[in-house]
């Protein structure tokens, strides 16, 4: 079938095309999205991977800038105190369970330095901004990403379900989903299908731990002796918070807030799709189990960890 796609360009073109319009309409959940978006891939073809990778980065941005309008400065004030302790207590423990557990399995420095930073702060965007500054590898980013990728498919479906299990309140629900998840995209999908409150939360305090990349990177640099490398800043996440502060004290937007927001829902609908079709079986196989490893156990225990503060503390 991707053969003959491939002799048919225009029509995978078309079949792509439709696609972004199913997700714009909001006909699919985000979970279908993403597995859509690997099946197309796999099936039919990516009629522009070359492109794929920027326009998800450009516009999970957008799309989360956007639900700044949705949420109010105090409810962002208390969700940003809730995650603080977490966030600072889950990223040291991360970095340094990596290490051991990294080094017993005998994978590279770089990679390990990788996957507990994408693990530990926010995915994609905390291995692209370490990456520099340690020279890793295309290799190594590659694997990590690979990685992260594969545990946030498996997040954003298995999650939400978890969250029912055990009973988990809007609020607990995104606080843990914002920890226990790699990247921004996947926190936001399961968090919107498991209700307005999660949303909000998880969004705020996924946003916050991010900005976390810019002291890691930082302690990176000197761990790595690769003093001259530029730390990437996450600047997008101070136009959330101004989006906030617009949406908590202009009042003459409020009517066209829900409409912003909506299209922000539907817009990171899309970024799955996007996202699940730069995916492809060839790059899983890539990955090796060693790493993968790693990263599973990583996964596993930040979660657990968290979920059981969180019922038993928060």
């Amino acid at each position: 079938m991707k053969k003959y796609f491939a002799q048919h360009p225009t029509l995978s073109q078309v079949l792509f095309f439709i696609m972004i319009i199913v997700c714009l309409v909001g006909w699919i959940s985000p979970p279908i999205a993403l597995l859509s978006g690997f099946l197309f891939a796999e099936l039919i073809g990516h009629p522009f991977l070359q492109l794929n990778s920027k326009a998800t980065a450009q516009l999970l941005k957008i799309c989360v800038v956007c639900l700044g309008f949705g949420i109010d400065l105090p409810t962002a004030i208390q969700a940003g105190k809730d995650g603080f302790f977490f966030t600072v207590a889950t990223i040291t423990i991360t970095i340094i369970l990596g290490y051991l557990v990294g080094r017993m399995l005998k994978v590279n420095k770089q990679t390990i330095h990788l996957i507990s930073s994408g693990t530990a702060i926010c995915g994609g965007s905390a291995i692209a901004a370490v990456a520099p500054v340690i020279n890793a590898s295309d290799r190594d980013i590659s694997v990590s990403l690979g990685i992260v990728f594969m545990l946030n498919s498996v997040g954003l479906f298995l999650f939400p379900l978890l969250g029912y299990a055990f009973n988990l309140t809007q609020h607990e629900f995104g606080l843990w989903s914002a920890i226990a998840i790699h990247d921004t995209s996947s926190v936001v999908g399961a968090a919107t299908t498991y209700g307005e409150e999660a949303l909000q939360t998880a969004t705020v305090v996924k946003l916050a731990r991010a900005l976390w990349i810019i002291p890691l990177a930082v302690i990176t640099a000197f761990a790595f002796r690769s003093k001259d490398k530029k730390v990437k800043i996450p600047w997008f996440i101070l136009w959330f918070v101004l989006a906030i502060v617009i949406n908590s004290y202009v009042e003459a937007i409020a009517p066209l807030t829900p409409h912003v927001v909506a299209a922000a829902k539907k817009g990171l609908v899309l970024t799955l799709f996007l996202i699940g079709a730069g995916l492809s079986i060839k790059r899983i196989r890539e990955v090796g189990w060693k790493p993968l490893v790693l990263g599973i156990i990583l996964w596993f225990v930040i979660s657990a960890v968290s979920l059981f503060v969180i019922k038993n503390f928060v």
